[in-house]
């Protein structure tokens, strides 16, 4: 718990205070009615209250000023609450390595069998649009609440070489968060003599360069890493980045604009491509990356070896987004506590003191 005004806690200082007055109070009463014999005798003809009872409304009143005292500290939790309305954005690794079957009937089967899920499951109140990468990332769908139109395009996936996980990264920013202008002309689609890995126009000796150089772009203000509650992103991917930005620099970006990047490395060690002879891809998941994207972006990151455990990965997310944690005032919470807590003493102290038995009928005892 933190407080927005942490100095109203020497307050509580006060506490102490009025116990000691209170017991000072109760011994007062004593000596006097010691010191008048009269007041004494017909004390002891009335029928007291319980012993217990008398203490019970001063306690009830003290806890009320406690949380008065910490309400004053404007104390702020983290509560669990329904996500209001959000928006998601997938992005999926469409390379040839999501052939292999070492998951069945493929990887990429499996995934697209678990994204349906995955989208059926959520709420309605949450958009969802798809980015796919390869070799470079495209939109294969914007951001809708049909969740028909996010089907089919899932079942339109079509396979490419590379993996440019950074591309896919910043095409699903870019996507989440249109207001912050993202330059992706420059990284997606570099002009000049370095380009993503070579190729035509670049120079396949410089790839080093061409995958790790930074774009210029315009300055912005970073905000809080998870500070983003309008939605988040999910990036599955079953290889490493072999084109295109690094994945931890688009990560970086993410954070910057407050995104979450939920990361899933899916497939086995043991992947296999069949129908590609001549052609080598990486088929082991680079979970060191994975993990790096999801912790500066203050997320999570999931392994994923077969299509049950990418179905349970895909159920854990959608309760995540489905309840989300945030950082909530709780003054007026206390506040109210305390009020019927207060009412609570009073009510109790007019039943058991106002409606006794009176002096006429303590004498009749007597």
């Amino acid at each position: 718990m933190q407080f927005l005004q942490p100095l109203m806690l020497w307050s509580f200082l006060l506490m102490p205070l009025v116990v000691m007055g209170y017991v000072w109070l109760l011994r007062r009463k004593r000596q006097q009615v010691v010191s008048f014999s009269a007041v004494s005798w017909i004390l002891q003809n009335i029928e007291p209250p319980s012993a217990w009872r008398r203490h019970v409304p001063p306690a009830l009143l003290l806890v009320a000023m406690g949380l008065l005292l910490l309400a004053a500290a404007r104390p702020v939790a983290r509560v669990t609450l329904p996500a209001d309305y959000m928006t998601l954005v997938m992005a999926l690794d469409v390379s040839r390595s999501m052939l292999a079957e070492d998951v069945e009937p493929s990887r990429i089967k499996a995934a697209q069998k678990a994204a349906k899920g995955f989208l059926q499951d959520l709420p309605p109140n949450i958009r969802v649009g798809i980015v796919s990468f390869a070799a470079n990332a495209q939109v294969v769908q914007h951001v809708t609440p049909q969740r028909e139109e996010l089907v089919n395009a899932i079942d339109r996936f079509q396979l490419q070489r590379g993996t440019a996980t950074g591309s896919g990264l910043l095409m699903a920013l870019a996507t989440l968060r249109p207001e912050a202008k993202l330059d992706l002309e420059s990284v997606l689609y570099p002009s000049g003599p370095f380009v993503w890995g070579g190729g035509a126009g670049g120079d396949p000796n410089n790839s080093a360069r061409s995958l790790d150089s930074k774009p210029m772009e315009n300055e912005r203000k970073p905000e809080p890493p998870g500070s983003f509650t309008g939605g988040a992103i999910v990036l599955l991917t079953d290889g490493r980045r072999t084109t295109g930005p690094d994945p931890l620099w688009a990560a970086q970006k993410a954070a910057d604009l407050g995104v979450r990047v939920y990361t899933v490395g899916f497939g086995t060690p043991n992947g296999f491509i069949p129908g590609f002879e001549g052609y080598s891809f990486y088929t082991k998941v680079d979970e060191e990356s994975l993990k790096a994207v999801a912790k500066i972006t203050e997320a999570e990151y999931f392994k994923a070896a077969s299509a049950n455990d990418l179905k349970k990965v895909y159920e854990h997310l959608s309760n995540q987004f489905t309840l989300e944690k945030r950082d909530t005032e709780i003054t007026s919470l206390l506040a109210g506590a305390a009020l019927l807590l207060m009412l609570l003493a009073f009510a109790l102290s007019a039943l058991w003191f106002r409606m006794g038995p009176g002096p006429q009928q303590a004498f009749r005892r007597g």
